[in-house]
């Protein structure tokens, strides 16, 4: 039969949502791709949308809450990330052939478990599997069992017996609340009164939440890097290694936070460390966790140190690292959803013939700028206008939205971490150029952003 017209019905994001073709007068449905629903609203999200919309099985990606940049490339839907019962609802409702996990609380709050029992497809680990992340004390008992190389650490639950082991520890000494903080519950103290302070917080005050519970680590020196993998069980499957800036200000001054930039292409760790982290790190984390009957299936993110004896776990989390995802997924050229896929059915990803040589990636290096509402980590307003997103920001460059929204025709700030630029080129001095010019280009004069992301490399 003769092909007289092939439609393609496009949403506002100029995306293909229904398919059809008309023969001689007569419509014919081809199959619908897969719908997907992406839980969480933040710039690691806006990546996981921008990459899963490269994929010719995917037809329909809601998000959910997402926000003003990811409402560009899908559907947007007001269920907080943590509402576990209205996301299964809707995910049933709706049909979803697949739901994706970005942020760690959805995870810690049992979404996976959720999902599974009521049939539903889902990326992303159990309840169970996901204190590697959401308890410090629990990753660490993992690794001293199973013999994965950490810093020596002591826990404790009472603020005297606290105060008094720090009394006699050396400095500087690394407190980390035990618990989920967004990225910011960890405090390298540098004497006795800063140390004090903070288990003060963590323990007396309870300024992360009740029943708190703190991990004394041995403070650890050298470059950190991140490791995220696509882990199914036992079965592990290694991403581009990236390094993400925690300090809030230039030369990794102030304040912990979510990350303020990233890049991939490291120069200080070479094929033989990266072999090391993956055969002696990742994947003994995952034959241990199925050993203790909490198999994994997700992305495992292993925050590494490449320290003077040898490399070592900082933290273990159990999602995509944000800012890392931002500068990671824009490499990859496999078909993202299928690795999804896969894992949440169980299924051997080598198995499938795209994929018989591993995951396939951009040579070009990636850099991520992120731009921050003054104040942050700490107190910080919203609802600043945002002017040139609409602007040329030449090859290589991409914008994910963190923190917006959009009010009365403009894009608002409404977040700690609001945007970060990305830009590939030939190389990182270039891609950092790009980035940075980009930034310049967007007018909001209540953000602020570090100078020097990618100053390991360069």
């Amino acid at each position: 039969m003769e092909i007289i017209n092939h439609f393609l019905q496009q949403g506002p994001d100029g995306r293909c949502s229904e398919f059809s073709k008309v023969y001689k007068g007569v419509n014919v449905e081809l199959p619908q791709g897969a719908t997907v629903l992406v839980v969480g609203g933040g710039g690691r999200c806006h990546a996981i949308v921008d990459a899963l919309s490269r994929s010719p099985k995917v037809s329909k990606i809601y998000c959910a809450p997402g926000n003003a940049g990811i409402a560009l490339q899908a559907e947007c839907v007001p269920i907080k990330d943590n509402d576990v019962e209205a996301l299964k609802s809707f995910a049933l409702d709706r049909a979803v052939d697949l739901t994706v996990v970005g942020p760690e609380a959805a995870l810690a709050a049992g979404i996976a478990d959720s999902f599974s029992e009521a049939g539903l497809r889902i990326f992303g680990p159990s309840k169970a599997a996901a204190s590697i992340e959401s308890s410090k004390e629990f990753a660490k008992r993992l690794m001293a069992k199973y013999g994965i190389p950490t810093a020596a650490y002591r826990s404790f639950t009472d603020y005297d017996s606290a105060l008094e082991y720090v009394k006699g520890h050396s400095y500087p000494v690394v407190l980390k609340y035990d618990g989920l903080a967004a990225g910011k519950g960890v405090v390298i103290a540098q004497d006795f009164e800063q140390a004090r302070s903070a288990l003060k917080d963590m323990l007396s005050d309870n300024v992360y939440g009740k029943d708190s519970k703190v991990v004394v680590e041995e403070f650890l020196q050298g470059p950190e890097f991140s490791f995220l993998c696509f882990v199914d069980g036992e079965k592990v499957y290694p991403m581009l290694l990236s390094q993400d800036h925690k300090r809030a200000f230039d030369g990794d001054e102030g304040p912990n936070t979510g990350g303020m930039g990233a890049y991939t292409g490291l120069p200080f760790v070479n094929d033989e460390d990266r072999d090391y982290a993956l055969h002696s790190i990742m994947e003994p984390a995952a034959r241990a966790l199925a050993a203790e009957g909490v198999p994994f299936k997700g992305v495992l993110y292993g925050g590494l140190m490449k320290c003077a004896d040898g490399i070592k776990v900082i933290e273990f989390n159990a999602r995509f690292g944000d800012p890392e995802t931002e500068v990671v997924l824009p490499r990859m050229k496999s078909d993202i959803y299928e690795i999804f896929s896969a894992i949440a059915d169980g299924r051997d990803l080598h198995d499938i013939p795209a994929f018989r040589d591993g995951i396939q990636w951009g040579y070009e290096p990636t850099i991520g700028v992120v731009m921050a509402s003054k104040g942050y980590p700490g107190h910080y307003e919203k609802g600043y206008e945002i002017g040139g997103l609409d602007s040329d920001f030449g090859e290589g460059v991409r914008v994910y939205h963190m923190g917006t929204s959009f009010v009365d025709g403009h894009y608002r700030t409404a977040g700690g971490r609001v945007l970060i630029v990305v830009a590939s080129a030939p190389d990182l001095k270039e891609a950092r150029d790009r980035a940075y010019k980009a930034v310049s280009m967007i007018d909001c004069h209540n953000l602020f952003y570090r100078k020097d992301i990618g100053h390991w490399a360069l």
